[in-house]
C-alpha cells in the first residue's frame, strides 16, 4: 500500500539560494538526523541545465536529472548496521521542483521524494515555500503495513521536522 507524507516550510531567502541548496547533494546528509551517521558513499551527478536567465547557480554543486547517489544510514538509533540507499534524480527544474526516487537498494519498496518551491511572502517579508510530496510503500506487506502504523510513518514525520530545523539553521549560516 503506498503512503503519502506532506510537509511545507517557509523560508525567509530568495527562491535561488534555497533551490541552490537543496539541490546540492553535498547537503543531504546534513539534513538527516544526526543519530542516523548518514554519508554519501558513491555519486555519479549530472549536470543541470543551464539556469534560464543564465546566471551561476551559488552552490559548487547541484544534482541533475540523471544524477545518481548511494548513501548509507543507521535506520534505527544505535543499531550498528548501516543500510545502502540508491537514488536518482528524475525530475529538475530550476527554482521549481526536482524528485528522487530510490532505484534497487533502499529501505522501501517504493519511494518518491519531490521538492516543489514558489515564491511566497509573508507579512510583507519575501522569502519561499518548500514543499515536500513523499510517496512511499513498504517491504513485507502486512508487516509492512504494521509497521508503518507503528513507527514508520512517525519517524517519517520527525525526520521531516528535523530536516526543516536544520535547514533553518544551515541557511542562517550561508
Amino acid at each position: 500500500m503506498r503512503h503519502k507524507h506532506h510537509a511545507e516550510q517557509w523560508l525567509p531567502y530568495p527562491i535561488e539560494s534555497v533551490f541552490d541548496f537543496f539541490s546540492n547533494p553535498e547537503n543531504l546528509p546534513r539534513l538527516m538526523p544526526e543519530w542516523q551517521r548518514a554519508r554519501i558513499t558513491s555519486s555519479n551527478l549530472a549536470p543541470a541545465p543551464p539556469r534560464p536567465d543564465g546566471s551561476a547557480p551559488l552552490a559548487t554543486v547541484a544534482a541533475g536529472k540523471g544524477t545518481r547517489l548511494t548513501i548509507t544510514f543507521q535506520a534505527i538509533p544505535f543499531l550498528p548496521i548501516r543500510l545502502p540507499w540508491d537514488a536518482e534524480i528524475t525530475e529538475f527544474v530550476w527554482n521549481e521542483h526536482f524528485c528522487d526516487i530510490q532505484l534497487a537498494r533502499g529501505p522501501f519498496a517504493y519511494w518518491r521524494h519531490c521538492h516543489r518551491l514558489e515564491v511566497l511572502n509573508r507579512s510583507g517579508i519575501p522569502g519561499t515555500l518548500v514543499r515536500d510530496q513523499v510517496e512511499y510503500e513498504l517491504r513485507l506487506g502486512a508487516l509492512g503495513e504494521l509497521a508503518n502504523k507503528l513507527f514508520v510513518g512517525r519517524q517519517i514525520y520527525e525526520i521531516f521536522v528535523y530536516r526543516q530545523r536544520r535547514t533553518t539553521e544551515l541557511l542562517a549560516r550561508t
